[in-house]
């Protein structure tokens, strides 16, 4: 096999299925990524096992069709560190050859029929959401998956796929994102019950491997599996196991005050007031009171922090502690021209934040016994 391609398109294929591929493992054929030249198309395969990617390199030469395995890791750097615009990957007599300007690398050489088969997207029944759409769902809840929970369910976000609204859902029980989209059909996909969890591991891959905001993303959802085709790149992914929990059960109804708070200085004062914060000591107050909402921060062998923002408040003062991490998560991806909907009970309830297009963010509160 002998192609030639642009150095920084082949650099950014093989760190994007990098993410997929594992960083120890037992089955070491899965560190390598498997390059594929046929029919006039350059395909990179990566996969862990539970999860793989295919993804196609534009504008790529083939001299010589064929395969060949490289391992993945050093190969990004060899990527990285090169000089010029272009990159010939051949396979030798006993190596694999890189080379760039003024530069040659040899790599061992080792059997591409040893690596599994990756599915390709052949559905015929599917839905299809704007990448922009899918893009914004991800972000806005895939920070909420718990990645130590022995539940596995909280170690993916759960996908609802309707005839003609998505919704994905995030918790690791101290908090709940819920963001929703609009979704159509080609042909008859089925709707899994209970509704898909898909592992946060493959979602932040197809995060990076969506294309512009109006692309189509195709999604296939199986009783096991998942398929997905958007950019530049088919994803296949298995689903996490166990029951996600009914979260519809836990977004407060009503609520004693609402107010709106512009995204901007919120975030901002939120991560000013995290400074003086540590593990032991991670709770801020979010004191409201007329007018104004003042953040104080406190830890042993480090120090204290008052900050405040002008806010239109005009209930009764009420303080509550929360994790401002947890805060800064969500406001961090929204888009900070836009105000945040802030919904409070009391010092001990849930802090609701809601947006203009429908996303729900529900924090607790921790303990003030600090």
């Amino acid at each position: 096999m002998k192609i030639t391609c642009q150095r920084q398109a082949l650099a950014t294929a093989f760190q994007t299925v990098g993410g997929i591929v594992p960083g120890k493992t037992t089955k070491t054929v899965l560190m390598n990524t498997k390059v594929e030249a046929f029919d006039g198309e350059v395909t990179l395969l990566a996969t862990d096992g539970e999860s793989s990617i295919r993804y196609s390199i534009p504008d790529a030469t083939i001299e010589t069709p064929g395969a060949l395995l490289l391992p993945t890791s050093r190969t990004l750097t060899i990527l990285r560190e090169l000089q010029g615009d272009q990159v010939t990957v051949e396979t030798l007599a006993n190596n694999v050859r890189i080379q760039g300007e003024r530069a040659d690398y040899k790599l061992g050489l080792e059997n591409p029929d040893l690596f599994p088969t990756i599915a390709d997207f052949k559905e015929e029944n599917y839905h299809v959401i704007d990448a922009g759409t899918l893009r914004q769902l991800i972000r806005r809840t895939i920070f909420a998956v718990d990645t130590e929970s022995t539940r596995y369910a909280l170690g993916g976000v759960q996908v609802e796929l309707g005839t003609d609204k998505v919704t994905m859902a995030a918790t690791d029980t101290r908090r709940l994102s819920v963001a929703h989209g609009r979704c159509a059909v080609h042909g008859q996909p089925t709707t899994p019950s209970p509704a898909p969890v898909v592992p946060a591991k493959a979602l932040a891959v197809i995060e990076r491997c969506l294309g512009d905001d109006t692309a189509q993303v195709l999604v296939a959802v199986r009783s096991n599996d998942m398929l997905l085709r958007g950019g530049l790149a088919t994803i296949y992914t298995r689903l996490v196991e166990g029951r996600f929990p009914a979260y519809q059960d836990v977004i407060p109804t009503s609520c004693e005050v609402a107010l709106d708070i512009p995204v901007e200085p919120f975030l901002a004062v939120v991560r000013q007031s995290q400074i003086v914060t540590n593990e032991e000591s991670r709770g801020v107050d979010f004191v409201f009171q007329d007018g104004v909402l003042t953040l104080v921060s406190q830890a042993p062998d480090i120090g204290e922090s008052k900050v405040d923002l002008p806010i239109s408040y005009n209930a009764a003062p009420l303080t509550i502690s929360l994790d401002p991490k947890f805060v800064s998560d969500f406001l961090r991806v929204l888009d900070s021209s836009k105000t945040v909907h802030v919904e409070l009970t009391d010092g001990e309830s849930a802090v609701v934040l809601k947006t203009e297009d429908g996303s729900i963010y529900i924090v607790m509160p921790l303990s003030r016994d600090r």
